[in-house]
C-alpha cells in the first residue's frame, strides 16, 4: 500500500450513529465530515439512524446492540467500493454495534475511534448517577450499572449495554482498533486507567468553523446555554443567582425535561430570564453581548461544544472544576472556577468579576487567543492528519 502524505488526499470513511434527537456528537461528526471534505479529501459518511429501533421488539433492538450482522456487511461492501485508506468511527451505539471494527478488519483497513464519551467503561456513558460522579465501573465489568439500572433506569436495558461490553473485551474489538481519539487529556486519563494502552490513546478537541468572530461584551449579563436537565448543574445556578438578588441578570438558553420547573423557578429568583431554545445565530449574537458565560455542569462532559464557541466569541467563562471542563478553562486566565454543586461559590466568582472589570476585560482578549491557539479548524485538521498519517505510517 502505498501511504498518502499530509499534502497527498486520503480516502476515508467516516462511520456515526446519529441518535434519535440531535446532539453534540452529530455535529461534531458532520463537521468533520465538512472539514475533510472542504481540504479535497474523498470522504464516505456511512451513517446509521437510531430511529430505525423504533417499532422492533425488545429481543431484537438487544441483538443489534450485541452485533449487528447488516452494519458488518454494509460496512465491508463500503469498503470494497470506496477503497478507503482508513475507517474513522465516532458512534456505533446501540444501532451500528461494534461488529463494524471487525467488518474493518476483515477488509484489512486501519480502524480510528473517536471517543465522544465513557461509553466504553460506563452503561450510562456519563459516569453520572443519581446526582453525582460515579466511576464504580470504571476498570472493571460494568455489572453494577446493571444492579443500578444506568441506563435508562431500567436494568434490563442496562442489561443490554452492560452484555455488549463484555462480549466485545471478550472478543478483543477494542484491541482492533489502531488509535482512540480523546477530546481532552481528562478523558484520556481515564482511558488510561480502565486499562486502554498509552499509545493507542491521542487527544484532539472539538473545533469551531467557520469563526464567528468576537463579540464586544456591552450586554452586562451572564448567560447559561445548554441542556435543562439534572447534570447540568442548573438548579445550583439559580440558587446561586437566588443568593445574588439580582446584582445581574441572567439570561437561560435551553430546553430539556427540567424546563417546566426552571421557568416556574425563575419567576421567584430575581434577576433570571428563561429564553428556551435558540437557533446557532441567535446563540451566537448572546453571547457576543454577554459578559461571561456560567458553565455549571456537575458531570464529567466530553467535550460541550459550548465552551469552544465561547471562547470563539471571546466569552470568559465560569465553570465548574470538574472533569474536561475544568482543565480546559484556565482559572484567572480565559475564566474562573468553582466548586462543582456549590452555589455559594459560584455566587462569589460571580461577584468577583463583576467588581473586577478590567481582569474580565483581559479574560475576553485571553478567551479569544485560546481560541486562535487551539481550537480553529486549521488547527483541528493538522491534527486530525498527523493521527491518520500515524496510524498509517504505524501498519506499514
Amino acid at each position: 500500500m502505498v501511504l498518502p502524505s499530509r499534502r497527498v488526499k486520503m480516502r476515508i470513511l467516516k462511520l456515526h450513529t446519529h441518535y434519535q434527537q440531535p446532539g453534540g456528537e452529530d455535529s461534531s461528526f458532520a463537521a468533520e465530515v465538512a472539514l475533510l471534505q472542504e481540504r479535497g479529501h474523498l470522504v464516505r459518511p456511512l451513517v446509521f439512524h437510531n430511529k430505525d429501533l423504533e417499532g422492533l421488539p425488545p429481543w431484537r433492538q438487544a441483538g443489534l446492540t450485541l452485533w449487528n450482522r447488516e452494519a458488518y456487511r454494509r460496512v465491508r461492501e463500503a469498503i470494497r467500493e470506496h477503497r478507503p485508506d482508513l475507517l474513522h468511527v465516532h458512534n456505533t451505539f446501540p444501532l451500528a454495534s461494534p461488529a463494524v471494527v471487525h467488518a474493518a478488519k476483515a477488509e484489512g483497513v486501519p480502524v480510528v475511534m473517536t471517543l465522544h464519551n465513557f461509553r466504553l467503561l460506563c452503561v450510562n456513558a456519563l459516569f453520572f448517577r443519581q446526582g453525582r460522579v460515579c466511576e464504580e465501573c470504571l476498570g472493571g465489568l460494568p455489572w453494577r450499572g446493571v444492579l443500578h439500572g444506568c441506563y435508562r433506569e431500567s436494568r434490563p436495558a442496562s442489561a443490554v449495554v452492560a452484555g455488549m461490553l463484555t462480549l466485545h473485551r471478550a472478543l478483543g474489538t477494542w484491541n482492533l482498533v489502531d488509535r482512540f481519539i480523546a477530546l481532552t487529556a481528562f478523558a484520556r486519563e481515564k482511558f488510561l486507567q480502565a486499562g486502554f494502552p498509552p499509545e493507542k490513546v491521542v487527544v484532539k478537541p472539538n473545533f469551531v468553523h467557520p469563526d464567528p468572530g468576537p463579540g464586544e461584551g456591552r450586554g452586562g449579563y451572564a448567560l447559561f446555554v445548554g441542556r435543562l436537565s439534572p447534570e447540568k448543574g442548573v438548579f445550583t445556578l439559580l440558587e446561586a443567582w437566588k443568593r445574588l438578588g439580582g446584582r445581574v441578570l441572567l439570561k437561560v438558553v435551553g430546553d430539556g425535561p427540567l424546563m417546566p420547573e426552571v421557568a416556574r423557578l425563575a419567576q421567584e429568583v430575581p434577576g433570571v430570564e428563561v429564553l428556551g431554545r435558540k437557533g446557532p445565530d441567535e446563540v451566537y449574537a448572546l453571547m457576543g453581548e454577554a459578559s461571561f458565560l456560567v458553565f455549571s455542569s456537575e458531570w464529567y462532559e466530553g467535550f460541550p461544544r459550548v465552551l469552544v464557541e465561547a471562547f470563539a466569541k471571546g466569552l470568559p467563562l465560569l465553570a465548574s472544576a470538574l472533569g474536561s471542563h475544568g482543565s480546559i478553562v484556565d482559572h484567572g486566565r480565559t475564566g474562573l472556577h468553582f466548586r462543582p454543586g456549590d452555589p455559594e461559590d459560584l455566587a462569589a466568582q460571580v461577584e468577583w468579576l463583576l467588581t473586577h472589570p478590567v481582569e474580565l476585560a483581559q479574560m475576553r482578549k485571553e478567551a479569544r487567543a485560546e481560541y486562535e491557539a487551539k481550537y480553529t479548524a486549521e488547527r483541528n485538521y493538522e491534527r486530525l492528519m498527523a493521527i491518520y498519517q500515524g496510524v498509517l505510517e504505524g501498519g506499514r
